[in-house]
């Protein structure tokens, strides 16, 4: 029966990281008409990026379920939702980085191969899309529907899928899913100042001191106001992005004053008492604009492709440290702000309309779904998918390959306690003994 006549809809998430998890949750929460009941399980797919206990209590995103998996473990759970007394999944998320999504594609599509009644599959971006865009794009091409943030994306998108002649009908405009809170609406008391910090952006340590050194000269220059470092995660903890140099580490040998201090947390907590954010580029921007908080774009490192900035070319948000010390508030263009999908002015409720009305038509096609049709195949790129499939276990024809973990069976404590350990190893020669090699290596 499908969701539009059960009024439920059974979804799965499929993620890789803290910030993936959070777009694939939210972006579930939001794929059902208002009156429709969500089931949502949640899969973390194992690897650096696998996110914590406590990344996952910052989502504030209940799952009906939530386990760690293998690409392997989804596919045979996928499988089994859709054998006879298990219900089937009705949409699946591929939160993932490109090249899980194109494997998840052909590992669906084998499995899929002889059935028309399937799940949705609809995969997208978690934020603002500034690099890689044809090569990301294509590996998500074979969705059902490929989510764009905003309206600027959505035209972005189907150009480059029309440009090597792929079929761009699953391009599906929508928003961010994580924009929301009240809309500020006067000074608070103090007045606050927010950094948000990315992982990888800048990735210099000279360039991240620098920030961090500006940031503490604007809190000395300003006693008054309390100026905080929002952090994505605590020491030891992986985002989507490697951080080898966190700022916990360049703080301790800065001496900030004491209206300067780390904040972790929900961002739409801290933007609920931010007057004013400042960051190089990230998403967050996006949340604050929405919110009507004042916004700057930092040019202080220049206005590059690297950093990601350059996305805001035209937002009348880009400044500098030395001009918000004295006082300048970005105004952003509202065309711009409009075209990013930021809906400050209302419209937001109805940004996810399009997706659900098409998910709800494809749920009720007669007949059922037609295949996956990823625009890679072995024919199309057989110099580049083979290894994209072989990453997660996956021959080319999107079948497990001989020796792949768990292909057919869930892992015993002995195994659950293995990988964990390996994982974290994993984690500490990435974060610890990597950066101190390349540092040796540049001396």
């Amino acid at each position: 029966m499908p969701a539009s006549a059960k009024n439920s809809l059974r979804v799965a998430v499929l993620a890789d990281s803290d910030t993936r998890w959070k777009w694939g949750a939210l972006t579930a929460s939001r794929l059902g008409p208002g009156d429709t009941e969500i089931h949502l399980d949640g899969f973390l797919l194992r690897g650096r990026a696998t996110p914590t206990a406590r990344q996952l209590r910052e989502v504030g995103v209940d799952a009906d379920s939530l386990r760690e998996v293998t690409a392997g473990e989804f596919l045979r759970a996928v499988e089994t939702a859709g054998t006879p007394g298990e219900e089937p999944y009705d949409v699946l998320v591929l939160a993932l980085v490109g090249g899980g999504v194109q494997a998840m594609l052909h590992g669906l599509g084998r499995l899929w191969r002889d059935r028309a009644e399937r799940p949705v599959v609809v995969t997208g971006y978690v934020g603002v899309v500034y690099e890689k865009l044809a090569d990301g794009l294509l590996l998500r091409h074979g969705a059902d529907l490929v989510l764009a943030n905003s309206r600027q994306d959505a035209e972005r998108f189907r150009a480059v899928y029309e440009g090597v002649g792929a079929d761009a009908s699953a391009v599906t405009e929508v928003a961010l899913p994580f924009l929301g809170g009240a809309a500020r609406t006067g000074e608070h008391d103090p007045y606050t100042v927010v950094f948000a910090a990315q992982p990888s952006v800048p990735d210099s340590r000279k360039d991240r001191a620098y920030l961090l050194e500006r940031l503490i000269r604007h809190a000395r220059l300003h006693p008054e106001r309390e100026v905080l470092l929002k952090l994505r995660s605590r020491p030891g903890e992986h985002t989507t992005h490697i951080e080898e140099l966190p700022y916990q580490k360049l703080v301790q040998r800065a001496d900030p004053p004491p209206n300067f201090r780390l904040v972790y947390g929900h961002m739409g907590e801290v933007l609920d008492r931010t007057d004013l954010l400042v960051t190089v580029s990230s998403t967050a921007a996006l949340e604050s604009l929405h919110r009507r908080i004042p916004t700057a774009v930092l040019t202080d490192l220049g206005v590059r492709e690297a950093l990601g900035n350059h996305h805001f070319v035209g937002s009348g948000c880009l400044v500098s440290w030395d001009r918000l010390d004295a006082g300048h508030r970005p105004e952003p263009d509202p065309e711009w702000v409009a075209r990013q999908g930021v809906a400050a002015d209302g419209g937001y409720d109805t940004a996810f309309d399009e997706a659900r009305t098409r998910i709800a038509a494809l749920l009720a096609r007669p007949g059922g779904l037609p295949p996956l049709a990823p625009y890679y195949t072995p024919v199309t790129a057989p110099g580049y998918l083979p290894g994209i499939l072989a990453r997660h276990h996956l021959a080319p024809d999107g079948s497990p390959l001989p020796g792949a973990p768990a292909a057919d069976r869930d892992p015993g404590p002995v195994r659950q306690i293995v990988r964990r350990a390996a994982r974290g190893a994993y984690r500490h020669g990435v974060q610890r003994v990597a950066p101190v090699i390349r540092r040796m290596g540049e001396l």
